[in-house]
């Protein structure tokens, strides 16, 4: 057990929790989760998952005793979920957290010699781009522009344009606008698409640990379908944003605010050489 010493936005400092690892998952008072980011000497900067405002100096803190973890599996086909996890649908929880049906937030990436070629087309539906853009499965794909010209809507096109093409999608939303996620889930209702897709959802009101978190949960829930042998489409919306979160928790833990890389968004592919995975979204 540890204290809370100090809360800030989406932070807090924790001390008498000697022994805690890196990303290990630590429960707060109220059921709320975190996630130990710095790991200092005196005390641990801990990124919070919750309701934060809740929180106070001097409230208990107990280690989880693993990492931080997101539930993986088919039973996520057709969901709306947080990146813990939780569901947004109404639909109820999602069954038993038994063994092998969760996987870490962040895993180690699979050297890039161990990766294998990239093959086989992903058809977007947009003739355009299927003439002009060669985009394959397994192939990382940035989508630019100004404000208002139509990335979502390409991602959405490729999503809908996979029905019975035996390719599962992930729809990741960090940081949007509560109605703007809920016009693309109307749509995917609507079209049948959400039969095989997994929407991970962070609006721009939840805590900047959530929008952190978003992308590293939604590539464990493709990489589990990936590691069946079946193929991912995964779609990051937007990354701005997660880069936007990652410095606000790292100017607030008082870390270097900047990355080596900036996020992409990735279409898994079963390995076709060496049985390995592809790398996670950092």
């Amino acid at each position: 057990m540890g204290t809370i010493t100090s809360i800030a936005t989406g932070i807090a400092k924790v001390s008498g929790l000697p022994g805690v690892g890196f990303e290990e998952a630590l429960k707060f008072p109220g059921g709320i989760e975190g996630i130990a980011f710095n790991v200092d000497e005196d005390e641990i900067g801990v990124v919070l998952l919750g309701s934060y405002w809740k929180l106070q100096a001097g409230d208990s803190v107990e280690r989880g005793g693993h990492v931080g973890d997101v539930p993986v599996g088919d039973r996520l086909l057709g969901r709306i979920i947080d990146p813990t996890g939780r569901p947004l649908d109404g639909k109820g929880g999602l069954g038993p957290q038994v063994s092998g049906t969760r996987l870490p937030v962040e895993r180690p990436a699979a050297p890039i010699m161990d990766r294998a070629p990239v093959t086989v087309p992903l058809q977007t539906g947009i003739k355009v781009i299927d003439a002009l853009i060669p985009v394959g499965r397994g192939q990382r794909e940035l989508i630019l522009g100004d404000r208002q010209t139509g990335k979502t809507a390409i991602a959405l096109d490729t999503i809908l344009n996979q029905r019975d093409k035996n390719v599962l999608c992930v729809y990741c939303a960090i940081g949007q606008r509560a109605a703007g996620v809920a016009k693309v889930i109307s749509t995917l209702r609507e079209k049948g698409a959400l039969d095989y897709t997994v929407v991970v959802v962070t609006e721009g009101n939840d805590p900047p640990g959530l929008a952190y978190i978003a992308p590293y949960a939604a590539t464990s829930i493709a990489e589990h379908f990936m590691a069946q042998g079946r193929d991912v489409l995964v779609i990051y919306d937007d990354l701005t944003h997660h880069a936007r979160a990652y410095r606000e928790l790292s100017l607030l833990l008082r870390r270097p605010p900047g990355r080596e890389a900036f996020s992409r968004r990735y279409l898994l592919h079963p390995p076709r050489l060496l049985g390995t995975r592809h790398p996670s979204a950092s």
